[in-house]
């Protein structure tokens, strides 16, 4: 019997295996959005065991968890990692049919070579097998063996880049760029820690923020830090794009009421962030920079965990919010003066796939090929099925051939599997297609496709700077 991971797994005919085996499985990793904590790169840390580089952070593995009934404890609470290990594996058993099962496994076979299927009865050998392994394993050599050729962090613009500099002092073959999230700044419907984040900030601009023009002034002085970096990547998380008409002044007055302690209202939020976008998306393009829209999470739901837990643990869901519109009217701004800049557009709703592809479409402008891109499944929509829709959506209404192709969006180091999953199913798709005679048998140009949606489709659009090796990959 084959090991559940096996050479061909998730490629179901001929065609699909030489796609994969010929032109995708060697290819580079250009990982242009994660949640990497940099100061770990610059480390080079070494994990203490399998729970601390398998469990911590990944609010997917801690989601299956509570739903299989494990208490917070064994999550993000105080049992000792041995006992979350355990927990994990008590879980597995119960993720039939969950991405989780699958991302677990690859990854047990390729980072440690353990072909065993995850339950309580092998856990005790796994724990002891990875832990050996990783005994011998840092940071530097997952990023080596995983041929990894970039890494794009997110980072707050209040937050120092003196990892990064760290890292670029290294000089390791990985090239790590810090990517410009400012969502904090539209922070003024809550204006305690709003006020707090604009303190921050001013440190880390070297300059005092008491005025509107200040906070503008500190945060363009934070995205010339970013450029000077390396970095050509911005990124925003919002429910919806903001596009409202907002002047100069009204956006004083806002943001001088927040400053006293006066939350804006919902109305008032959605003018001030507008104006904010506006400029963001103006120093993006006159820079030359790629900006990411990942646009429709629903976040915090559960109130009273988000208070004992904080952010980012779990309690996110899909939202279903209108998205064309503003996103049309946004988009819309930046062209009509000639500063819509690269854009990549990722949804949460797969009910707005077709939305995103088509208003991609709207603003190629034969400036670069594929210049606004309906970006790769995002969080809930990373997994088999998700890609699929998201690839035949554009495939069918723009250019698959010259989509930038996947990212981990992930905390974890071990999350380079998911390049592979994804070029898996790619492949997959694409091999189907060819058997049932929808695409021609001509593997050397499908293969050509497939090798630039791994890697140099994504190299030759965000533009960064690579070691040699990668650069001259063709």
């Amino acid at each position: 019997m084959k090991p559940f991971i096996h050479d061909d797994f998730l490629l179901q005919g001929d065609a699909a295996r030489e796609l994969y085996h010929r032109h995708a499985q060697a290819e580079p990793i250009y990982d242009y959005h994660c949640h990497l904590p940099q100061a770990l790169i610059a480390a080079d840390h070494q994990f203490a065991d399998l729970a601390e580089i398998w469990l911590g952070g990944d609010h997917y593995k801690w989601r299956a968890m509570r739903a299989n009934g494990v208490p917070e404890r064994f999550c993000t609470g105080e049992a000792t990692p041995r006992e979350k290990f355990d927990a994990w594996c008590a879980t597995v058993p119960h993720t039939l049919g969950n991405p989780l099962y699958h991302w677990s496994h690859l990854e047990l076979m390729r980072y440690f070579g353990i072909d065993e299927i995850i339950n309580p009865a092998s856990a005790d050998r796994i724990w002891q097998l990875a832990n050996e392994k990783l005994a011998t394993m840092r940071v530097h050599d997952i990023l080596r063996d995983n041929q990894v050729a970039v890494i794009c962090t997110t980072d707050d613009p209040a937050e120092s880049l003196d990892d990064h500099a760290r890292i670029a002092a290294l000089g390791i073959k990985t090239r790590v760029y810090p990517t410009f999230r400012p969502d904090k700044a539209l922070g003024v419907n809550t204006p305690a820690a709003f006020n707090a984040w604009l303190e921050k900030l001013g440190g880390s601009a070297k300059q005092r923020i008491a005025t509107f023009d200040d906070l503008l002034g500190a945060l363009k002085k934070r995205h010339d830090d970013f450029h000077a970096a390396g970095g050509r990547l911005s990124d925003h998380g919002l429910e919806t794009a903001l596009a409202e008409p907002c002047t100069h002044a009204e956006a004083v007055a806002i943001f001088a009421a927040a400053r006293v302690g006066r939350a804006a209202s919902p109305e008032e939020w959605a003018k001030y962030g507008s104006y904010l976008m506006l400029q963001f998306g103006r120093w993006d393009a006159a820079k030359g920079w790629t900006k990411q829209l990942h646009l429709g999470a629903l976040r915090n739901n559960n109130t009273r965990l988000l208070k004992s837990l904080g952010a980012d643990t779990g309690f996110d869901s899909i939202g279903d919010f209108p998205q064309a519109r503003s996103l049309g009217r946004y988009l819309d701004a930046l062209d009509t003066t000639g500063e819509l800049p690269r854009t990549v557009l990722y949804n949460l709703n797969p009910a707005d796939n077709y939305v995103f592809a088509t208003m991609a479409g709207n603003y190629q402008d034969g400036s670069v090929a594929g210049k606004v891109q309906f970006g790769s499944g995002w969080w809930f929509l990373d997994q088999k099925e998700a890609m699929e829709w998201q690839m035949n959506a554009l495939a069918n209404l723009g250019l698959l051939s010259r989509f930038v192709g996947m990212l981990t969006d992930s905390r974890s180091f071990l999350s380079y599997t998911r390049h592979e999953y994804f070029r898996r199913v790619l492949c997959n798709l694409l091999g189907a297609q060819i058997e049932r005679g929808e695409l021609p048998a001509d593997l050397g140009h499908v293969g050509g496709m497939v090798k630039n949606i791994c890697f140099a489709n994504a190299r030759d659009f965000f533009r960064l700077e690579l070691d040699p090796q990668f650069s001259a990959h063709s």
